[in-house]
């Protein structure tokens, strides 16, 4: 049995996949849904990329999220062994470019992989770099909205298996303790309540669709508010770093947010479109006299109008409520607590301090920010302040009520 080596490359966009639909210019498997897929003529990596460009024309728009192990498929029909290097990719946009391969492209609940005649063992493919239970817990590198995407992705790829209910219950009790996040306890929450079990993978992507239009609705809500402006700014969010983008600031301050220094690639991404100074931390309070505002997330909002975002923002907050520069936090409306949030998380204490010395380690990831300092809360529709806020508080306590 030959042996042959292949990518499958996993294009995901607002939690859904791409198929394409494989045309009869390809050796084998003619008519069947596939993904971005071809021989591994030389590295896997490599050609993962190179795959990407020829068939969705949208190398510039994908980020690598992930790498599978390889894993090994027989066609004994045709005396081939296919060796698959599953990996994936976010996509930043959804137009492709297909070529002489494709004759149909769709972006799909994958779900859709187990309903549909495909190349063999796709699905596989797809589960060895799908989201988990353990992806989730363990990411430091993304925020909470893109997290609560994750969770739920992990809940509708389980749901097509589920026999009974019970066992997605005891998976979303786990997805909603593996992150202190109120936003992912909202969404799951929100999934958890519809009553369709057997239409439960659909009802899910549903949720997914809406979470991610939220997400970019708030960006949107929030660049109208900084064109033209100098904006100062700390951490990792992408909703404000998708605002940042889009709004058409004239300067960007960044602060590097220690320990983990996401700022830094924050900074890096807006460099080629306005003006950016990254700085440290400590700095960047004393850089806001020439701000016209400071742009926050938020990885939760208080039923008060307060905040819990990543350490460094209370010193900011404070720095600009005296210099009568006003403060923005940006975040989609599934971000507001139902019960008053108690940050816990912390960083990894090595990044902090990996010497001898008999100390102890303070690492917190988040703190409270007063009501007070804040001077709005942007989201999907609109500012939000005061009853409107507690009103969201409220459905969200509703949401819970599931189990």
């Amino acid at each position: 049995m030959d042996e042959v080596h292949v990518v499958t490359c996993v294009l995901r966009h607002r939690g859904r996949v791409l198929l394409l639909r494989r045309s009869d210019a390809v050796g084998s498997y003619t008519g069947r849904w596939g993904m971005v897929a071809g021989h591994a003529e030389g590295a896997p990596d490599e050609q993962a990329w190179v795959e990407i460009e020829e068939e969705t024309g949208l190398r510039d728009a994908c980020t690598l999220v992930r790498r599978g192990d390889p894993f090994s498929v027989d066609d004994t029909d045709r005396g081939t062994r296919w060796t698959v290097h599953p990996s994936l990719f976010d996509c930043e946009r959804r137009q492709v470019t297909p070529n002489e391969e494709t004759t149909d492209w769709e972006w799909v609940n994958p779900v859709e992989i187990r309903r549909r005649e495909t190349v063999p063992d796709l699905w596989t493919s797809y589960r060895r770099v799908a989201p988990t239970v353990e992806t989730v817990r363990e990411d430091r590198e993304h925020g909470s909205a893109w997290l609560s995407l994750r969770a739920l992705e992990v809940l509708r790829d389980a749901a097509i298996d589920a026999a009974r209910r019970d066992a997605l219950v005891a998976l979303a009790c786990d997805l909603r303790d593996a992150r202190d996040m109120v936003v992912v306890a909202n969404r799951v929450n929100r999934a958890m309540a519809t009553d369709d079990f057997d239409g439960f993978p659909d009802a899910i992507q549903a949720v997914i669709d809406d979470a991610a239009v939220a997400d970019e609705d708030a960006a949107a809500r929030a660049a109208d508010r900084i064109t033209g402006e100098t904006v100062v700014t700390l951490s990792r969010s992408r909703t404000v770093q998708r605002a940042l983008e889009t709004g058409d600031p004239d300067r960007v301050v960044v602060a590097e947010s220690r320990p983990e220094l996401e700022g830094v690639q924050v900074a890096e991404s807006l460099a080629d479109d306005c003006d950016v100074t990254l700085t440290t931390d400590a700095a960047a309070p004393g850089l806001l006299a020439d701000a016209d505002r400071v742009l926050v997330g938020a990885d939760a909002v208080q039923s008060d109008g307060g905040l819990v975002n990543k350490t460094g923002t209370y010193p900011l907050a404070l720095a600009a409520a005296r210099a009568d520069v006003p403060l923005d936090a940006v975040c989609a409306r599934d971000k507001v607590a139902p019960e008053r949030a108690h940050p816990t998380e912390e960083s990894e204490h090595a990044l902090v301090y990996d010497g001898d010395a008999d100390l102890d380690v303070a690492a917190p990831l988040f703190e409270t920010v007063p009501r007070d300092l804040v001077d709005a809360i942007v989201t999907e529709g609109g500012a939000l302040r005061g009853d409107a806020i507690k009103r969201v508080a409220e459905r969200h306590r509703r949401l819970a009520d599931w189990e």
